[in-house]
């Protein structure tokens, strides 16, 4: 855990390689993912780059596999995995070739066990095995979409026959002439497309109407037909027929409903008109012959129904072909996507480098130092085995570095909570890491939000299902939304566990107590009413009238139930977010030491401290002083009692009154005839202050539980003033504490802005006009800057202690709700019949499944991200760092794998 308080050391390098071995150093560095290679090279675009050349190819080679990919996609192939991605850095990947040879991953036959070819030999091979694939498929899908068009073509043909023959048989016999084609050929399918109308019609066919038919989409059918009407004038019949089975589209591939539409006319400038109007709708204009020549349409149907099945038998032939191929390419094109993207990387990053030399290639860039001597002796180690002559070099650049990265070198468990912080912003270098605190602060509140036994048993469940399915789910291709529940899988574990021992303490299990170790109240009868009072079973501050673990399950049933777990989950969250905010300050101090920032401690996190810790820290110390105190005993000490009533003599009385504990001293009479058990003879008309042995002050003198929020308010409205002290001297003790934090915030705004000019003076004692113009700006804006973080750092304090009060308030509905769901789903319906409790059961598992176990989840989960973004970390963390970003081949994979 210490190594993830702090990034990874850091080392600025220069690498010299060798051009001709150089492919090889970045093929092993990509798999150290230890080195984040510098631009050398800045002012140059990407078109003028030393291998910009090589990345076109590769470029055009991840386009080929682009399209092979949407060719498997339109057959519903998935991507045969390439494997892990692990095994497939660490091994020899093969290309396999159309001869089934292998190609090693670096372009050599693998059955030779030779060295391998270089990275050009590599690109080579793949470009000739891709483009081989490539030209076969786009030939098959030329054909199949020639065919596509054929068999659409006679599918079409053959509805306008049946339908124009049922319309004429039925509808209007003798009614039309159909147009008259120049021929048509059985062995051309377009023939049969764009008709002619033919102009030498029979004398006495003269007032006979003329007609075209055709083919057009059922979603133009309505605008096709209100444009020929509108063209037309009204002067034209119009008919359509749908057709039963969609048309598949050659172009596209997909299913198109299309109906059969006739046209009656009698006009050649409406004919004109219409073949415009069907060609503009891209509807398929189609010759037939005379209707009244029954043996001739039967002819046409007869053949054209033959020659549609002989383009059905090609067609399928023709797709199962592809669909072979496709299979094919479905089994490799991941694993040669990976090889591309390898190799693509690598020339990426070789243009980042400089030719100094010829020959040569110098790069820099940030190496974790523990892998230093890794990548060392990955370069020597690939010049070793290209047999260069001219040795390599890697050693580290003297100071002064650009800004070092940052990196954390994390597991399973910590990724999801670095990632969690790095969200908001990533740690400077070697700043504190807020995730080291967040991966337990951050479940513990949400548990604290959520506690409840059942709901938070649900949850964990949850966690551990995506623990038993991790190895399942780290090989398969998730959403984004089950991939962020994979990547928190332990967080989601822990959110669980905690909520279940928040909800053991708040002895709550949907919003049911469990008398789990059996209550330590009793009432006076086994059948109490509403209304009786329960007493502890045994002395108080005695182990036995102490419930084990938790709450005891009395305060369910009692009525002030609300008030008393309001009370208590209240403090609880004052005293968790002063705790973490008081957490976070320190931390800062803690940098200030690490970094050397003397000012920024004594001037920042000194007052800091001092302020926190006089009002905020006090605070918690008096709530766990109120709640150890026997206030049963003082209010006692000040209660007048009769000496001869039951109630004199009784244990709870356990004060120290003149060196002895707990003894009850009997008054001489007078007064009222009653007494204190310290033995103050009362008068009847006694005060507090007067019956009080303790004499703390105040109008309680130390006998009366105080008001917290109002003694806390006093201490800085009314200094001095303490109505109802808990300790004697409490009233100088908080004057002391309240000047301390009035001397704290006038030292944060305005002592470290004094030292830094006292140091910008002795710097720049002899500047000339210009530079003092340039201190005095710069200056400006440390006065300024002081200014902000003094008042963000006051008031937000006190905004920030009343922000976590959400943790109060989110487990109050949480309960709530829980409550009302029993109440008005369950117990209302159990005493009515079987199966309005069944309807009752289904309600109240909706409820608590979508409601609390769902939407109620998201809430505290954002509510305690929030309490982790803004109220701890900008105490101490600045976000501003920059995150190392590896040259890594096992990143790059993964990120195209998810995407």
């Amino acid at each position: 855990m210490a190594r993830w308080f702090r990034s990874e050391h850091m080392e600025y390098v220069s690498l010299i390689v060798n051009e001709d071995a150089a492919n090889d150093c970045l093929a092993d560095l990509g798999k150290l993912s230890a080195i984040q290679f510098t631009d050398l090279n800045p002012d140059l675009t990407p078109f003028q780059r030393r291998y910009v050349s090589y990345v076109r190819r590769c470029d055009e080679l991840e386009r080929k596999l682009r399209f092979f990919g949407n060719e498997c996609d339109n057959f519903g192939l998935n991507l045969e995995t390439a494997g892990d991605i692990d095994s497939f850095l660490e091994s020899n990947a093969s290309i396999i070739g159309r001869s089934g040879s292998a190609l090693s991953a670096s372009g050599a036959p693998s059955a030779t066990g030779g060295k391998g070819a270089s990275g050009t030999q590599l690109l080579e091979s793949l470009e000739v095995e891709l483009e081989g694939y490539e030209s076969q498929l786009k030939e098959v899908n030329a054909y199949s979409e020639k065919l596509t068009r054929e068999y659409n073509e006679k599918v079409e043909l053959q509805e306008v026959l049946e339908k124009a023959r049922r319309f004429f048989m039925t509808d209007a016999p003798r009614l039309a002439v159909s147009e008259l084609s120049s021929g048509r050929s059985s062995s051309k399918p377009g023939a049969l497309l764009a008709g002619a109308h033919d102009d030498e019609a029979r004398a006495d066919l003269d007032m006979r109407f003329s007609s075209i038919t055709g083919v057009v989409s059922t979603e133009e059918k309505v605008r096709f037909e209100r444009m020929i009407f509108r063209a037309t004038r009204g002067n034209c019949y119009v008919r359509f027929a749908p057709i039963k089975q969609p048309i598949t589209d050659p172009e596209t591939g997909s299913l198109i409903e299309k109906c059969v539409f006739i046209v009656f006319f009698k006009s050649l400038s409406i004919e004109t008109k219409l073949k415009k109007i069907c060609d503009a709708f891209f509807a398929h204009r189609y010759s037939l012959p005379d209707m009244d020549d029954a043996p001739a349409v039967d002819r046409m149907l007869t053949e054209n129904a033959q020659e549609l099945v002989d383009s059905r038998t090609v067609l399928l032939k023709n797709q199962d072909t592809r669909f072979r191929l496709c299979q094919m390419l479905a089994q490799h094109t991941e694993r040669w996507t990976w090889i591309v993207l390898r190799e693509k990387a690598v020339y990426h990053t070789l243009n980042m480098f400089k030719a100094d030399v010829s020959g040569m290639l110098r790069g820099e860039g940030w190496v974790i130092s523990e892998s230093f001597e890794d990548v060392r002796a990955s370069v020597n180690r690939a010049h070793s085995d290209m047999d260069q002559n001219m040795p390599s070099h890697v050693d580290q650049v003297a100071k002064p570095w650009p800004t070092p990265p940052t990196h954390f070198t994390t597991n399973k468990f910590t990724y999801g909570y670095q990632e969690f912080v790095n969200t908001y912003g990533v740690p400077r270098y070697r700043e504190a890491n807020p995730a080291l605190f967040t991966a337990a602060t951050f479940p513990f509140l949400f548990g604290v939000m959520y506690g409840d036994i059942g709901h938070g048993l649900f949850l964990f469940c949850a966690g551990l299902w995506l623990l038993w399915n991790e190895e399942k789910h780290e090989k398969a291709k998730l959403d984004e939304m089950m991939g962020g529940m994979h990547m928190g899988r332990y967080m989601i574990v822990m959110m669980g566990f905690f909520a279940v021992y928040a909800g053991l303490v708040y002895n709550d299990c949907f919003s049911l107590g469990l008398n789990l170790f059996g209550t330590r109240y009793s009432f006076g009868s086994d059948q109490p009413e509403e209304g009786d009072i329960a007493e502890l079973n045994g002395e108080y501050g005695d182990g036995d009238s102490v419930y084990p673990f938790g709450l005891d399950p009395i305060w369910h049933v009692a009525q002030n139930e609300l008030l008393f777990f309001n009370s208590f989950k209240m403090k609880l969250s004052v005293i968790f977010g002063i705790l973490q905010m008081f957490t976070g300050t320190c931390l800062k101090g803690i940098n200030a030491v690490y970094f050397g920032k003397r000012l920024d401690f004594l001037f920042e996190f000194l007052p800091m401290v001092a302020f926190a810790s006089s009002l905020f820290v006090y605070m918690v110390v008096l709530i766990f002083m109120k709640w150890s105190i026997n206030w049963n005993s003082r209010m006692l000490s000040a209660t007048c009692l009769d000496p001869a009533s039951d109630g004199w003599g009784s244990s709870d009385y356990q004060e120290t009154v003149d060196g002895q504990t707990g003894v009850w001293v009997d008054c001489d009479g007078g007064g009222d005839g009653t007494c204190t058990p310290w033995g103050y003879v009362c008068q009847g008309n006694d005060d507090t202050v007067d019956k009080c042995p303790l004499n703390f002050g105040g109008s309680g003198d130390g006998c009366q539980p105080p008001n917290l929020i109002t003694s806390l308010i006093n201490i800085a409205l009314a200094p001095g003033n303490v109505d109802e002290p808990m300790y004697n001297g409490q009233a100088g003790i908080q004057n002391l504490l309240l000047a301390v934090a009035g001397i704290s915030v006038p030292v944060l705004l305005l002592a470290k802005p004094y030292f830094l000019s006292k140091e910008q003076a002795a710097h720049h004692h002899s500047a000339g006009d210009d530079d003092d113009e340039e201190e005095e700006h710069g200056m400006g804006e440390v006065i300024i800057h002081q200014a902000i973080e003094t008042i963000e750092f006051v008031l937000g304090m006190v905004s920030n202690t009343a922000s976590y009060l959400r943790l109060w308030a989110l487990s109050l509905a949480h309960s709530e709700l829980a409550t009302v769901f029993w109440e008005k789903a369950m117990l209302s319906t159990l005493n009515l019949n079987w199966f309005a409790t069944f309807l009752g059961y289904g309600i109240f598992a909706g409820t608590t499944l979508g409601v609390l176990l769902m939407m109620d989840v998201l809430e505290c989960f954002l509510h305690a991200l929030r309490l982790h973004w803004v109220e701890f970390q900008n105490k101490f963390f600045f976000a501003d760092g920059i995150r190392f970003a590896p040259y890594s081949f096992k990143q790059l994979l993964v990120d195209a794998s998810a995407s």
